[in-house]
């Protein structure tokens, strides 16, 4: 393995439909790094020390721009909007009026469609080496959705290694929203093999079944007794091959939303923790979001290539995705997604990391 260090800034100088991209730099004082492009306000370089004092690269991604606008995986450490996950059909109802998203995952509408969040430039504003502010307007009837949406995400890199996200938009007209981030993460390292070792634990006792085009029930459904309870800590691969429709249906893996309890005074709360044996480096997930999504990189077929240089294959990384339900505009009885004019839809999720020794 190559030593893991930050991407150089040169590379991601480049023009998308004439806005400049940039790669922006966090670093506290202890030897945490953060790496972010203003090309779908994304991570994409997030880098820890190990129990040996070793930075780590714990994020996979591309060295350049170049990368990620040839990568098959679309979605690697982007800020997803303006609807994360799934919408079946790719339509949705508002006060009698229905919309449309265009498909472009099977039947349904994915991660707020093809010309979503994750493809656009983002303007910014820096505090150096402590916080970027990302912003974007989405203007009214993109992809399909009402409204002209301003929408601002916050990142901080704080001194006691918490990389914090902010969430906040403003509409001028009733639409739908959810916002997630989508790091793909292998505390082993990037490129590094797999993660069905690493010990994951999610306190909740419910997770929604999905369809065969993974669009929710409507049923939620108890953890106890399935592959899906991480209630206790286990190893991601300990379930991962049991006969399950479920895990069949996701290509052998988890892809599932969990639904977690409640956070309350916007207070962010525990989500999940997992850490790597190999490396001993941990990782807290805490948010106000009602849901988690855990994606075990079951569709990565070795296509793309990452920074060291080696192919990232199935189960090649893990995603912890803060987010609202699937398909919520069409199930009523999940917590509502609808951002009314003069409401504030604000969200927050950390990622906090450690070492155990």
């Amino acid at each position: 393995m190559k030593p893991y260090k930050l991407p150089e800034e040169h590379l991601f100088d480049h023009q998308i439909s004439g806005k400049h991209t940039h790669l922006i730099v966090l670093e506290n004082n202890r030897g945490v790094a953060v790496a972010l492009s203003d090309y779908g306000a994304r991570i994409v370089s997030l880098i820890v020390p190990d129990k040996q004092g070793d930075p780590t690269d714990v994020v996979l991604g591309f060295d350049s721009i170049q990368g990620y606008l040839s990568a098959q995986e679309p979605y690697h450490g982007v800020t997803v909007g303006r609807f994360a996950n799934r919408i079946a059909s790719g339509r949705f109802t508002i006060d009698g009026e229905t919309f449309s998203v265009q498909p472009n995952n099977g039947p349904n509408a994915l991660h707020g469609g093809a010309g979503g969040f994750h493809s656009k430039v983002w303007d910014r504003r820096v505090v150096y080496k402590e916080k970027v502010d990302f912003y974007y307007v989405s203007t009214d009837g993109e992809e399909g959705f009402p409204g002209r949406l301003s929408v601002m995400v916050k990142y901080r890199l704080t001194d006691e290694n918490e990389l914090v996200i902010s969430y906040r938009a403003e509409t001028d007209k009733p639409t739908v929203i959810n916002l997630t981030n989508h790091a793909f993460f292998n505390l082993n390292g990037e490129g590094n093999g797999d993660v069905l070792d690493h010990i994951l634990e999610i306190p909740a006792d419910k997770y929604l079944p999905v369809d065969e085009t993974q669009i929710p029930t409507g049923v939620v459904e108890a953890v106890e007794n399935t592959p899906f309870d991480f209630r206790g800590p286990k190893s991601i691969g300990q379930d991962i091959k049991t006969a399950n429709d479920q895990l069949a249906g996701a290509n052998g893996g988890y892809d599932h939303n969990y639904v977690l309890n409640p956070a309350t005074g916007g207070i962010p709360t525990l989500a999940a923790t997992i850490h790597s044996p190999l490396t001993g480096i941990r990782l807290d997930v805490l948010t106000t979001e009602p849901g988690l999504q855990l994606y075990t990189g079951n569709f990565l077929n070795g296509k793309d290539i990452g920074r060291q240089g080696n192919p990232y294959g199935k189960y090649g990384a893990f995603c912890l995705e803060t987010q609202h339900f699937p398909d919520a505009p069409n199930h009523p009885d999940f917590p509502s997604t609808l951002l009314l004019p003069g409401q504030v839809f604000q969200s927050e999720t950390r990622y906090r990391f450690s070492v155990l020794k």
